[in-house]
């Protein structure tokens, strides 16, 4: 899945494939997880908020979101 850059100082990019509802996060200490069956309108609120990684601690860290831990070469696909 590809990644878009973002500018935060908690998760460095962002990638959301709407087919699969899968939201992709790398973050700023080098970990990349997987949070599936994430809504669409949730990602445009992530990639809109004038803070992302607050917003990512509130809708997805603390909503409960299944999730999964990426090898760095994972990432790709």
């Amino acid at each position: 899945m590809e990644r878009e850059q973002v500018e935060s100082q908690a998760l460095v990019s962002v990638g959301y494939d709407p087919d699969r509802r899968i939201l992709e996060v790398e973050f700023d200490g080098g970990g990349i997880y997987r949070y599936f069956d994430v809504p669409a309108d949730l990602y445009a609120g992530l990639m809109a908020a004038p803070s992302q990684g607050h917003y990512f601690a509130e809708h997805v860290r603390n909503a409960g979101f299944e999730y999964m831990r990426l090898d760095s070469d994972e990432g790709a696909d």
